[in-house]
Parts: C-alpha cells; structure tokens; sequence
C-alpha cells in the first residue's frame, strides 16, 4: 500500500494537518479554546500547568510544550500565553518556529484582555488553516513513522493477545526501517531485567535498571513499596495480582526488537529502532511524552475498556478481551480477543493491527478521533509552590 502524509519544512511528515492553539499555562487554556472553536481543523490543548512551578518542573512543562508544537502532524502553531506566567510565551513559540512552520503568539495581558485576544487569534489561526488546507499530500516512506505504544485499564487478556500482537506490529515497523516508543516505567517494575538484556549496550541495559530504581525510590518515599502488590483497583477486577505479574504482560507491546535507547520524557528519538520513554503509568500524560517526542501514531491497548485518545495523534483502540470489544463497540477498533477465542493467531492479529496503522496513516478516523477524543495532561514532577 503506497502511504502519503504532509511533509513539513523541516523534512518530517505529518499524517495529520492540525492548527495547533497552545496555551501557555492554564490561565491561557479557556482562551486558546474559544480560539479553536471557531477555526475548522484548529485544536486545543488543555495545559494544566505552566504556572508556579520551578526547576525541573517548570523546565519539563516548556520543554514538552516546545516539542508538541514541533510535532509533524501539527501544520501551524499559536502559542497563547497570559502575560505573569512561568512559561515564556514568547520564547516557546520562537523554538517552534526553528521547524520552519507558520508560528505566532499572543499575550491576553498585551491585547486587552480575553475577548480581543479570541478575536484576533481566531483571525490568526483562520488564516493558518487557509493556508494549511493548501497543503498537498505527497508520497511518503513507512520508515518516516514513529510509533508511540500505550496501554491501560489492563486485564488478564492484555498481556495475552492485545500486547503480544501490538508487539508484532511494533516489531514489523522497526523492521521496515521504522520507530517505536513503548514507555511506563512503572510496568516495567519486575520486568526490567529481561529489559536489560535486550539493549543494545550494556549502558542502555544499565540505563533501563536505573530508572525503574529511580521510580522505586520516589514511591518509597511516599511510603509505598511497588513490588509483590497491585496498584490500580480496575486491574484486580481484570484478574491482574501483582505488579511482577502485569509488566510481564506490559512489555510484549514492545515486541523483541533491541532496544536503541532510553529517552527522557518528551524527548525525540535520535535514530530509528525501538526506544523505552521514561513515563509514569498513567496513560494521559504517558501518552502525552511520546506524542511530545514525535509519534505520529499511537496504538493502546486496553482490556478493561478504556476511550481515551490525543489532541495530536490518532490513537487506535485494541482489546483482547472479546467481551470488552462487544461492550465498548464504539470505542474500540481492533479486536484481539480472537487469539483468546482461538480463531486468530498472534501474528494474523498483529497483521491486522499493522494493516489498520497503513489505513490510518492515510486518514482514515480511528474511533477515539471520531468521538473527539482528545484527553491531554503532562507530567508534573513536583507539587505547586
């Protein structure tokens, strides 16, 4: 199947042609909605942070906004910031612009407030779309696609139909020259050692052990001991008893490529291959540093049930559960559940799931698109000053 998409400025390709309306903190988000709904194919996100954070964090939340804007599905940016924030509108907007895509700011302070500042910025976001709707999809290459793995409201089918077969798909696109980030330090816990041995350094393989340490620490902190319990309630009712138990279910999305590196939350891959983003478990703002980090394309499976997509990436639904996939028809776009009945093998599943990332590469709406199914956060570090 021959695959188009927007090839940008820069050389990237985006299957997607968003107007991206990005507010600069959350003082900004209610305005840089309003601008959004009033330009056709103008989308934005609900940044909950950008204000009163220091260090570390407040470094995090700029870098992820930078690099969300720098996304190639994204066509054209408009950063909206209020004018006292921590995150420097400005300056946000001016590294975005290194892409070489139309990009422009406005500060609701500057501009006399939140009615004047929705009224030009939908003039300049119209114009953006205008002159995105020109753009013309071209021949690309599967090799230009990154792949961002997620999953979440697990079951005991999860880790033995939907993310060996998203494994599968995982491995056939490193195959074809192509990127994969599967990410969620915290369903690695139990599992890294076999982790490890996949890397293609010792240093990654020693990397990958020290971020699941890292996140041990921070939880002990709290007082809570990761290992030999369960976290989330929703996955004991799936049958899940353990944390050992569910990241050695978590990490067959990954497939059995070697594993190029370990990247920091957001951060882009240096080359191609498979890569472990270092994220928590919650899939919102897990799902957020991968986009962050350039995927184009997001694939999460969910056994449990759950609708959750990305302003920016189309996110294609797989269940293992077949139960799951009659209950939530709507919401769910491959149904795994066939291994557990026996009438499909991994591989034929893992055939259809690469099959359908083809079809969606060239446009056609996943579920969670179709039902604007944009949930958004990022990672927080430490608590508000």
């Amino acid at each position: 199947m021959k695959l188009y998409g927007y090839r940008r400025e820069n050389g990237q390709v985006g299957i997607r042609n968003h107007i991206l309306i990005l507010p600069a903190s959350v003082c900004a988000s209610e305005v840089a909605a309003g601008i959004a709904s009033h330009v056709n194919g103008a989308i934005a996100i609900p940044n909950q942070h950008g204000c009163c954070q220091v260090g570390a964090d407040m470094d995090l939340t700029i870098a992820t906004l930078k690099s969300l804007g720098k996304n190639p599905n994204v066509a054209a940016v408009l950063v909206v910031g209020l004018g006292c924030e921590g995150v420097p509108t400005k300056e946000v907007a001016k590294d975005i612009a290194s892409t070489g895509k139309k990009v422009d700011y406005l500060i609701i302070q500057e501009c006399g407030g939140t009615i004047n500042t929705v009224t030009k910025g939908t003039r300049i976001a119209a114009a953006m779309a205008r002159e995105a709707a020109e753009v013309k999809k071209e021949e690309i290459d599967i090799s230009e696609i990154t792949l961002a793995i997620e999953c979440g409201g697990s079951d005991t089918t999860s880790g033995l139909a939907a993310n060996p077969a998203v494994g599968y798909a995982s491995d056939k696109l490193v195959s074809l020259n192509g990127t994969s980030i599967f990410s969620e330090t915290t369903e690695f816990i139990g599992a890294e050692h076999i982790l490890a041995k996949r890397a293609v350094t010792k240093e990654i393989g020693n990397k990958i052990l020290e971020i699941v340490s890292n996140c041990e620490k921070k939880a002990n902190t709290m007082g809570v001991d990761m290992r030999g319990g369960q976290p989330t309630p929703g996955n004991i009712q799936g049958g899940l008893t353990t944390i050992e138990e569910k990241s050695l279910g978590c990490i067959y999305k990954g497939g059995t490529a070697p594993i190029n590196g370990v990247l920091n939350y957001a951060e882009a891959p240096k080359s191609k291959g498979l890569y472990v983003m270092d994220t928590p478990g919650q899939d919102i703002e897990s799902m957020t540093g991968m986009v962050s980090g350039g995927a184009q394309l997001v694939v999460f499976t969910t056994g449990r049930g759950t609708p959750t997509g990305n302003p920016i990436a189309p996110v294609i639904k797989v269940t293992g559960n077949p139960e799951t996939f009659k209950n939530m028809r709507d919401n769910m776009d491959i149904n795994a559940g066939t291994i557990i009945e026996g009438s499909k093998t991994v591989k034929q599943v893992g055939e259809d799931i690469f099959a359908e990332m083809l079809e969606v590469i060239n446009g056609k709406q996943t579920r969670a698109e179709s039902l604007n199914h944009r949930e958004f956060g990022i990672l927080k570090l430490i608590s508000t000053f």
